[in-house]
C-alpha cells in the first residue's frame, strides 16, 4: 500500500531549519537508502489531532514538491493541561520561550509531559497513502537549562535523565528522543523495502 520511491534516490524533507535537517541526517545514518534533501515550504497550518495534521501537511507538501516528501510534526504535551500545547507548541514557544513554557505549569503539581514526533511520508503519487512513523518520549517540564538555540529542548527533561535535551550530547539525545525514535522507525521501514 505504500510504494517505494522512484529511483531518483532522494527524498525531500520539508524544513527550513538547518539544525533539524542535520539532526535528521545524523539519526538516519548511512543505512538510509535515500539522500535527504530539504526544501522550505510554507504549508497551511492545520488544526486537529496529530495524525490528521501530519497527513494533511504531507499531502499538501507532496502536491507542491511533485515527488517523495517527508514532513515532521512535533507535539509537546503537558499532562496537567490535558495534552496541550500539543501540536500548537510552535506558537506557544514563539510567544513564551522555554521559560514561559515552564511557567505555564506553576499552578500545577504535575510537571509531567511527553514529546511526540510524527514523520509523514508520501511517495508523490496522488493515489498513494501517507505513511506515518511515530516516536514518543516521556519526561517533565523544568526550569530551562542549557543552550537555547533549539526550540524547547532547554525545558524538557526526559524520564531517567538528569539533563534536559539541551544539556545532552547529541548522540545521547538522538538515542532517546521522540524524533530519534520516529526516524529509526522510518529508516527501518525503508531499509526493509530495499
Amino acid at each position: 500500500p505504500f510504494p517505494v520511491m522512484n529511483m531518483s534516490r532522494s527524498i525531500t524533507f520539508v524544513t527550513g531549519n538547518i539544525k533539524k535537517l542535520e539532526e535528521v541526517r545524523q539519526i538516519l545514518g548511512t543505512s538510509f537508502p535515500y539522500k535527504v534533501i530539504n526544501e522550505k515550504i510554507d504549508l497551511p497550518e492545520y488544526q486537529g489531532e496529530p495524525d490528521d495534521v501530519s497527513i494533511a501537511k504531507c499531502k499538501s507538501a507532496a502536491e507542491i514538491v511533485k515527488g517523495p516528501v517527508v514532513v515532521e510534526d512535533t507535539c509537546l504535551c503537558f499532562n496537567a493541561l490535558g495534552g496541550l500545547p500539543g501540536p500548537y507548541i510552535k506558537w506557544f514557544l514563539d510567544k513564551l520561550k522555554p521559560k514561559g513554557l515552564h511557567q505555564m505549569l506553576e499552578g500545577f503539581e504535575d510537571k509531567s509531559a511527553y514529546a511526540l514526533c510524527t514523520f509523514a511520508y508520501h511517495s508523490g503519487n496522488k493515489d498513494d497513502s501517507v505513511q506515518l512513523f511515530r516516536g514518543k518520549t516521556d519526561g517533565k517540564i523544568v526550569i530551562p537549562r542549557g543552550p537555547t538555540d533549539f526550540g524547547w529542548d532547554p525545558c524538557f527533561q526526559p524520564d531517567g535523565f538528569e539533563d534536559t535535551y539541551a544539556e545532552m550530547e547529541k548522540e545521547t539525545k538522538n538515542s532517546i528522543s521522540h524524533r530519534g525514535k520516529a526516524l529509526r522507525e522510518m529508516r527501518d521501514y525503508f531499509v526493509g523495502l530495499k
